[in-house]
């Protein structure tokens, strides 16, 4: 089993879906997760003594909107101060469905900004103390929508490109920081398919409006045309990816993309 005792993780937006998913896991492996995300206190100390009871010898949440690179200056420096970021895991994100004619601009600028944008500050930040310690890992979660087109997605699929790009520039620039035995310094993505969590919910409740108002037969719907499988995934399933990637034993998988979809880029 993956041992992450005296580890410390940034996971943003790790307050719901994936994020959380992934804190879970590296909890479970007994790293130090500093929670970040949109919630109210009570959520936040929800999340936070959840974490701990699952192993995290501590678990803090640390503010910082997303769309503001000095905001994100302020978040890095404040773990920085905890310990720094060992692990570092970009998972928040935000999205917005329109055709591009109809695409606003502030939404185009917002959606670059916490999707692409804070992933670069936030790797900028943490890589090279990474590298000092030969210790390191970023998790990006992209989409399968990094790997492929999709209509009435534009910001969205252009920030994922992206990512899954600057994640190679990162893997390469400090392929050679660390060794074997200290585990390296890696980046890699994960393309996460049809998963249950809020950001697909939109999509879904406007397919039961066409068909009825049947939420899994919705589901099913939205399935069939993309995932050959025709399961979604659970955040859970990203975690238990995301903690392995973090295992010294994969100091050499480094600058992939790795998808998690039933199927659906395969086609």
């Amino acid at each position: 089993m993956t041992d992450l005792t005296g580890k410390t993780a940034l996971v943003t937006g790790s307050v719901q879906g994936i994020g959380l998913g992934v804190a879970e896991a590296l909890a479970g492996a007994g790293a130090r997760i500093a929670v970040h995300g949109i919630a109210g206190d009570a959520q936040i100390e929800e999340v936070c003594t959840h974490l701990k009871s699952l192993g995290a010898p501590e678990a803090e949440f640390f503010h910082g909107d997303l769309r503001d690179p000095a905001q994100i200056t302020h978040l890095m420096q404040a773990v920085a101060d905890w310990g720094g970021a060992d692990i570092l895991v970009n998972n928040a994100g935000i999205q917005h469905t329109a055709p591009l004619a109809d695409m606003p601009h502030d939404m185009w600028q917002a959606i670059i900004a916490v999707n692409l944008s804070a992933a670069f500050y936030t790797m900028q930040a943490a890589l090279p103390l990474m590298a000092e310690r030969g210790y390191g890992r970023v998790v990006n979660i992209a989409s399968v929508q990094g790997l492929i087109g999709s209509v009435n997605k534009g910001p969205y699929v252009a920030a994922k490109h992206g990512i899954i790009g600057l994640s190679k520039v990162a893997a390469l620039e400090y392929a050679a920081a660390g060794s074997k035995e200290s585990g390296g310094v890696t980046v890699n993505c994960i393309c996460p398919g049809w998963t249950e969590t809020t950001l697909i919910t939109p999509q879904i409740e406007a397919r039961a409006q066409e068909i009825g108002g049947d939420r899994a037969a919705a589901v099913a719907d939205l399935l069939s045309e993309k995932q050959p499988s025709k399961r979604t995934s659970d955040p859970r399933e990203m975690g238990a990816l995301a903690l392995w990637l973090c295992d010294p034993i994969a100091h050499n998988v480094t600058g992939t993309a790795i998808p998690v979809d039933g199927g659906w880029t395969t086609q």
